[in-house]
């Protein structure tokens, strides 16, 4: 069985996954408490699925961009798993989770969370036979920049606030908005890249895995 941590924003998810099934999945939004409610958070999981920690097998970890210190928490607590227990360790740009829970169309999409001070992380990514491919680095913008630079349709999706709807939703000729249900970022789909990663031979050495940072300037690709 793998664990998924994820702890890149207020948001927090944790979640087990088997190969077939997605046997327990945790989501809240947390005020700054990360530190204090990761461990009691993965303890009641554990219990209500009727599991203990031997029985997880390797490790999946969202690697941001995000807060640095939500980061920090995450990273921090996943590599003293590993360390303790010997466990694989995958990690998952949080962007590709957002970008993972969307099905493919013929546009483009945008994926995005909160970046702090009023702006947003935006990855763009482009539909392709294996799934949504990256596009391009990830970058930091506003709504209202993202709105005016935005001159073809595409899909955007991820935490948005409803004043960023509200901004988004005036280009509805060329923006189509996901729902703030799909909007959530599931850590049972980090649970399973990470585990078809894991499966694969993919794995990261936990002393060199940090996380992504953020560019300054928003952009579009072309």
């Amino acid at each position: 069985m793998l664990l998924a941590i994820d702890t890149s924003t207020a948001r927090i998810g944790l979640a087990l996954y088997d190969g077939a099934t997605v046997p327990g999945e945790l989501v809240w939004q947390s005020r700054a408490h990360h530190t204090e409610q990761l461990a009691p958070a993965l303890a009641g999981l554990l219990e209500r699925v009727g599991v203990t920690m031997d029985s997880i097998k390797a490790l999946g970890v969202a690697i941001g961009p995000g807060s640095f210190t939500s980061l920090r928490v995450g990273l921090s607590f996943v590599k003293g798993l590993v360390l303790a227990r010997h466990l694989p360790l995958i990690g998952i740009p949080t962007l590709d989770i957002v970008a993972a829970s969307m099905p493919l169309s013929d546009r483009k999409l945008a994926a995005v969370l909160q970046a702090g001070r009023g702006r947003l992380a935006v990855g763009w990514y482009k539909p392709t036979g294996s799934g949504w491919q990256p596009e391009g680095p990830v970058t930091t913008t506003t709504a209202e920049e993202l709105e005016k630079k935005i001159r073809k349709p595409v899909i955007v999706c991820g935490e948005l606030t409803s004043e960023d709807r509200q901004r988004l939703a005036r280009k509805f000729k060329n923006v189509t908005l996901a729902s703030p249900a799909q909007c959530v970022r599931r850590p049972g789909v980090l649970a399973e890249i990470a585990w078809n990663r894991w499966k694969a031979g993919n794995i990261d050495a936990a002393a060199s895995l940090t996380p992504i940072y953020l560019h300054v300037a928003g952009g579009l690709p072309a």
